[in-house]
């Protein structure tokens, strides 16, 4: 379908409001309804159980701290598969797709009427303001409030910061996104702390993973599971027209990664060596990213000692549903990733952050929540330290599991803190 100018939206969705074709503000924020509605933009990809489990986790948010509003998911990605595991798990919540043109017009009726109906427009949590053009045509068409929740904002560009200086809450996943926005003069009380929603992300399936758990001999709490990365994300693998990356980015990404790989999984490999010598269990490879089950053999599994490699089984690309499952059964994971460490945590079991420079400021959510022993700054880390805390767990497991309460404890206070100031703007 054509993208369809505002005139066009609402004759095709029969809003025909002289108010609101006159003036653009006028015809959308006059409406008087008892309960809330919130158009929620999120779900910016599917190759990444992160990206994914972002948009469950603040749907939970909201049905959580408050349950009488409706939701409406203006859903960026439009794999078939996500969409039906959403639907499947909130089948009360609406979804739309539509995408948003250069002059912030949609090619979906339906937006526009969401538009109308919603009282509120939150842009969910992500690596920077993936719907900054979403949000755009949101403030082109109603002066109705808008926020950001749980979405780093490092450095972000002259376009974020034009619709930035506009929101009615800005709530950053980590702290140092605060200094991001200071530094280019947005600042304020309506900022505030809020971490990733994939904290809050409470789906489950457990039958695959019995299945899958059965098949290959993984007893509850008598394994750890393990997730590779490289340094740079090999999106022009994988992405249309090379991500649009220039050939000198893709040297670069391909330089990088190619130097680091072996340095930064050595580290892990000393830690399931030590863990499979030391307790006789078993090993769990598996991706947060769909490219990843490429590189479970190379870095992980191959150079492995003879000895060590029957105890090691390996998983292909999943959804967190499934994942979460798996993770909960788990003794620890263990992962240069970092979405993984937090469905872990969601769902009670330990787990190690192996930080990268290259993966953004997004990490910093885990010093916010007191998650310090448990990060590792992987150029500043031996083999032996993450050996060591990690049998510090199999070890003194109760004493794990407090450490793992504290932090987390502090998750479901700052979210309803913070759904209670986005109540009280409608």
């Amino acid at each position: 379908m054509k993208n369809l100018s505002r005139r066009e939206l609402i004759k095709n969705a029969g809003l025909v409001v002289l108010a609101g074709i006159i003036n653009p503000f006028s015809g959308f924020s006059q409406k008087v309804k008892s309960a809330k509605t919130i158009l929620l933009v999120s779900g910016w990809q599917d190759v990444n159980i992160g990206d994914i489990a972002h948009t469950p986790g603040l749907l939970n948010v909201f049905q959580t701290y408050l349950p009488e509003a409706k939701i409406i998911l203006w859903k960026r990605s439009k794999g078939t598969e996500v969409g039906e595991l959403l639907k499947k798990n909130f089948p009360k919540v609406e979804i739309l797709y539509g995408s948003v043109d250069q002059d912030k017009n949609v090619d979906n009726p339906e937006i526009l009427d969401a538009l109308q109906q919603a009282d509120l427009m939150v842009h969910g949590s992500g690596p920077l303001l993936v719907g900054a053009d979403n949000l755009a045509f949101w403030m082109k068409n109603t002066d109705k409030p808008f926020g950001v929740f749980g979405t780093t904002l490092q450095s972000p560009s002259e376009y974020h910061q034009s619709i930035l200086k506009k929101a009615s809450f800005i709530y950053t996943r980590e702290t140092l996104s605060i200094e991001h926005l200071k530094k280019v003069g947005i600042e304020g009380d309506h900022i505030q702390f809020a971490p990733d929603a994939t904290f809050f992300m409470d789906i489950k399936n457990d039958s695959l993973a019995g299945n899958f758990m059965s098949e290959k001999g993984l007893e509850e709490k008598k394994f750890i599971c393990v997730i590779p990365r490289l340094r740079y994300t090999p999106y022009h693998q994988f992405n249309a027209n090379n991500n649009g990356w220039t050939d000198e980015k893709i040297k670069e990404v391909e330089t990088v990664n190619a130097a680091k790989k072996e340095e930064d999984h050595a580290k892990l490999r000393a830690a399931m060596i030590a863990y499979v010598k030391e307790t006789g269990n078993k090993i769990l490879v598996c991706p947060e990213m769909t490219y990843q089950v490429d590189i479970m053999d190379e870095l992980l599994i191959d150079p492995l000692p003879e000895e060590i490699k029957p105890h090691v089984v390996k998983r292909g690309y999943w959804f967190p549903d499934e994942a979460a499952s798996v993770y909960e059964k788990a003794l620890a994971v263990l992962s240069f990733e970092c979405h993984s460490p937090i469905i872990a945590a969601v769902n009670g079991t330990p787990f190690f952050y192996l930080r990268q420079p290259e993966d953004t400021i997004k990490g910093n959510m885990y010093y916010d929540l007191g998650f310090n022993d448990w990060i590792f700054e992987i150029e500043e880390t031996t083999g032996n330290q993450i050996t060591d805390s990690l049998r510090n767990i199999w070890t003194e497991y109760p004493t794990a599991q407090g450490y793992l309460k504290k932090g987390m404890d502090q998750v479901s206070d700052i979210y309803k803190k913070r759904v209670e100031s986005v109540d009280e703007l409608v």
